[in-house]
């Protein structure tokens, strides 16, 4: 005989099943209502031109926003709402209305904003108070070591991380980094931020509840110039890009240098794939998107881009990459498994990043994995 207790529990788990199968079913059936998830978006900056935003349902670019001279890097919010772009001319963060694309606020950074990541409600934005203007100086070279010379007899600040509140729409804090800091990451646990600093040949990694140093990686065997950074979606390591060194980097979770591989020319964006079995790299001078194999670190293929493409992004189901070529002033639209260009979008000017909604893999984002 089966007793009242166990049949009371029985219904009662079932009861719980039933609501929780509901539950899910109405986010899945909101998902798909939602404009946004069906009609996909890339957003591209142009650093002396307009915002591009580029349908990635038909692949058309279906607008374009003036929002500042000098945009560069940029972010998307977890809701798709908002875009935060750097704008060096103003040395502002741009808010932009992802429905109206109406700039909604500017928030004050500091000189020559560049660098954008958003992570929850916070919007981490690199600037850099010594900056000269213009491209650094070729590693090695007269006008490099003169250059850091100067910065050392007049004491130059190194670069910071402005953390802005994207709720309160306010700047709230800083985090000191190196000299011309450049990429940016967070830990697994959300707890650290680790940078890349271009001109000090390192990697820094910092506790951001109170902006604390927690240690150095010295890059400088590798090459120099360290700039891209990304964390694995799977694993527990992270990769970097040593653009004048032509090589990547793989780096332990507790922040040793464990591995490295040999790139084509001058490597900066990065990304993994979101099942985190392969390694994706932007040669900004061999004009390729160069594949690696994420345990092994060996070269699996390479897919033709354009000049100085920095920056990329997977779409949402990973079928295609948008990529942003900066010096053949060109979006380029590419199937990822054949590597076939699908569209190329010409006479732009100085495309630089690129992000998606929903979230995507790519150089300046990730989905919430």
């Amino acid at each position: 005989m089966i007793s009242k207790k166990f049949c009371s529990r029985k219904y009662k788990n079932l009861s719980n099943f039933i609501i929780l199968s509901f539950f899910l079913f109405s986010i899945t059936s909101c998902n798909k209502n939602n404009p946004q998830y069906n009609n996909p978006i890339a957003y591209i900056t142009n650093q002396n031109g307009n915002l591009q935003i580029l349908s990635l349902k038909d692949f058309k670019i279906i607008n374009e926003v003036f929002v500042g001279d000098g945009a560069r890097g940029i972010g998307i919010t977890p809701d798709g709402k908002t875009l935060a772009i750097a704008v060096r001319e103003s040395n502002d963060l741009a808010l932009v209305d992802t429905k109206t694309f109406e700039v909604r606020k500017r928030i004050f950074i500091g000189q020559n904003p560049e660098f954008v990541r958003v992570k929850d409600d916070k919007a981490f934005v690199s600037f850099e108070p010594a900056a000269i203007g213009g491209p650094p100086p070729k590693p090695g070279s007269k006008e490099a070591e003169e250059l850091k010379q100067k910065r050392e007899e007049d004491d130059e600040q190194p670069a910071r991380i402005a953390i802005v509140d994207l709720n309160l729409e306010e700047k709230i804090s800083e985090i000191q980094g190196g000299m011309e800091t450049e990429g940016i990451e967070f830990s697994r646990d959300g707890s650290k931020l680790i940078v890349t600093n271009e001109a000090d040949e390192n990697l820094s990694v910092h506790e951001i509840s109170t902006g604390n140093l927690i240690t150095k990686i010295d890059t400088s065997n590798y090459g120099n110039r360290p700039r891209g950074i990304k964390r694995s979606p799977t694993d527990n390591f992270y990769v970097a890009t040593i653009e004048y060194g032509d090589r990547i980097l793989k780096i332990s979770e507790d922040f040793k240098i464990i591995q490295n591989a040999k790139t084509g020319a001058v490597p900066y964006g990065i990304s993994f794939t979101k099942n985190g079995e392969y390694i994706f790299v932007a040669l900004s001078k061999g004009k390729v998107i160069q594949v690696f194999d994420a345990k092994s670190l060996k070269p699996v293929r390479e897919i033709s881009t354009g000049n100085r493409c920095w920056h990329f992004s997977f779409t949402p189901d990973e079928k295609h990459i948008v990529v942003a070529c900066g010096r053949s002033n060109e979006i380029l639209l590419i199937e990822t498994e054949s590597g076939k260009l699908i569209n190329k979008f010409s006479n732009q000017n100085m495309p630089w990043g690129v992000v998606t909604y929903p979230k995507s893999m790519g150089s300046l984002d990730l989905p919430k994995i």
